[in-house]
């Protein structure tokens, strides 16, 4: 069975329209198209210690999306802030895989293996570092992937830690691909 996130990005990689109800696409283009002040804040925020003005900033962006924050728990927050300031840090590719945008930004291997094995704090630590290394390369993610772990990663929901496991390895696969075909 195809999968509606990681099968949504299939041609351009400008293509940032939301796809198949998925928000990564409106929210990378909120982000992209906003004021200096609101993507300053969203890429300066602290995700598990928002300020007011980061607040307003990241509210816009997900009502842009047509999320409905109001409607959430406490915990989704900081998950989508978190996706919000990799966005405002790193920009969004849908059209690659995020484990060949890895590899092509030469993160090393060592980095890739904790990200990918880090869980809840050192997760969420170790994500904007390599969110950092992408931009700084030139390489935006792939936040079809990545937006759907940063969700499911440490989430107590039903299914969602074998979730985010599968993902883990959608990145991996790639990720270890694109290093074997360069050597």
């Amino acid at each position: 069975m195809p999968d509606p996130i990681l099968d949504a990005p299939a041609t351009d990689a400008s293509d940032t329209a939301p796809t198949r109800g998925s928000p990564y696409g409106a929210l990378a283009a909120h982000v992209r198209h906003a004021g200096p002040g609101d993507r300053a804040a969203l890429a300066r925020m602290d995700p598990d210690a928002l300020r007011p003005h980061e607040i307003a900033a990241l509210s816009r962006a997900l009502l842009s999306a047509g999320l409905q924050p109001e409607t959430w728990r406490p915990e989704t927050w900081p998950r989508w802030a978190l996706i919000a300031h990799g966005m405002a840090l790193a920009g969004h590719d849908g059209a690659g895989r995020l484990g060949r945008q890895l590899a092509q930004a030469g993160v090393a291997e060592s980095r890739v293996t904790k990200l990918l094995t880090a869980r809840g704090e050192a997760f969420r630590q170790l994500l904007p570092r390599v969110l950092r290394l992408l931009a700084s390369k030139g390489v935006p993610p792939n936040w079809f992937e990545l937006g759907e772990l940063v969700l499911k990663e440490d989430s107590d929901a039903p299914g969602d830690a074998q979730r985010a496991e599968q993902l883990r390895m959608c990145i991996a696969g790639p990720y270890f691909s694109a290093l074997a075909s360069k050597a």
